[in-house]
Protein backbone atom coordinates (compact mmCIF):
# COMPACT_ATOMS: atom_id res chain seq x y z
CA UNK A 1 0.00 0.00 0.00
CA UNK A 2 1.01 3.57 -0.45
CA UNK A 3 0.15 6.90 1.06
CA UNK A 4 -2.15 7.36 -1.95
CA UNK A 5 -4.50 4.55 -0.84
CA UNK A 6 -6.82 7.01 0.85
CA UNK A 7 -7.18 8.90 -2.44
CA UNK A 8 -7.82 5.66 -4.34
CA UNK A 9 -10.50 4.67 -1.84
CA UNK A 10 -12.10 8.11 -1.92
CA UNK A 11 -12.41 8.00 -5.70
CA UNK A 12 -13.66 4.40 -5.84
CA UNK A 13 -16.36 5.10 -3.27
CA UNK A 14 -17.79 8.30 -4.71
CA UNK A 15 -21.55 8.00 -4.62
CA UNK A 16 -21.68 5.28 -1.96
CA UNK A 17 -24.52 5.92 0.49
CA UNK A 18 -23.63 6.11 4.15
CA UNK A 19 -23.67 4.73 6.73
CA UNK A 20 -21.90 1.77 5.09
CA UNK A 21 -19.94 -1.16 6.45
CA UNK A 22 -16.69 -2.60 5.14
CA UNK A 23 -18.39 -5.35 3.11
CA UNK A 24 -20.73 -2.90 1.40
CA UNK A 25 -17.85 -0.58 0.53
CA UNK A 26 -15.87 -3.47 -0.97
CA UNK A 27 -18.86 -4.64 -3.02
CA UNK A 28 -19.48 -1.12 -4.26
CA UNK A 29 -15.85 -0.68 -5.32
CA UNK A 30 -15.83 -4.06 -7.11
CA UNK A 31 -18.98 -3.23 -9.05
CA UNK A 32 -17.45 0.08 -10.10
CA UNK A 33 -14.34 -1.73 -11.39
CA UNK A 34 -11.81 -0.62 -8.79
CA UNK A 35 -8.26 -1.77 -9.46
CA UNK A 36 -6.36 -4.32 -7.39
CA UNK A 37 -4.47 -1.73 -5.31
CA UNK A 38 -7.70 0.03 -4.37
CA UNK A 39 -9.37 -3.23 -3.37
CA UNK A 40 -6.34 -4.19 -1.27
CA UNK A 41 -6.59 -0.87 0.55
CA UNK A 42 -10.29 -1.38 1.21
CA UNK A 43 -9.74 -4.96 2.37
CA UNK A 44 -7.42 -3.57 5.05
CA UNK A 45 -10.25 -1.51 6.56
CA UNK A 46 -11.47 -2.48 10.02
CA UNK A 47 -14.71 -4.48 10.05
CA UNK A 48 -17.12 -1.80 11.21
CA UNK A 49 -19.75 0.63 9.99
CA UNK A 50 -18.60 4.01 8.73
CA UNK A 51 -20.82 7.02 9.25
CA UNK A 52 -19.54 9.13 6.37
CA UNK A 53 -17.32 9.02 3.29
CA UNK A 54 -14.61 10.91 5.19
CA UNK A 55 -14.88 8.51 8.14
CA UNK A 56 -14.20 5.57 5.81
CA UNK A 57 -11.36 7.26 3.91
CA UNK A 58 -9.69 8.26 7.19
CA UNK A 59 -9.77 4.59 8.29
CA UNK A 60 -7.71 3.38 5.30
CA UNK A 61 -4.35 2.22 6.73
CA UNK A 62 -1.32 4.03 5.32
CA UNK A 63 2.00 2.30 4.76
CA UNK A 64 4.88 3.11 2.48
CA UNK A 65 5.13 0.94 -0.61
CA UNK A 66 8.05 -1.45 -0.90
CA UNK A 67 10.08 -3.43 1.56
CA UNK A 68 12.99 -1.00 1.61
CA UNK A 69 10.97 1.67 3.42
CA UNK A 70 10.71 1.23 7.18
CA UNK A 71 7.66 1.99 9.24
CA UNK A 72 4.23 2.97 8.15
CA UNK A 73 1.49 4.75 9.95
CA UNK A 74 -2.11 4.02 10.74
CA UNK A 75 -4.31 6.97 10.13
Amino acid sequence: MTTRDDLRAAKALQGLRFPADRARALDYARVRGADRKTLEALEALPDRTFATHDDLVDAVPQQPEGTDQPGGTAR
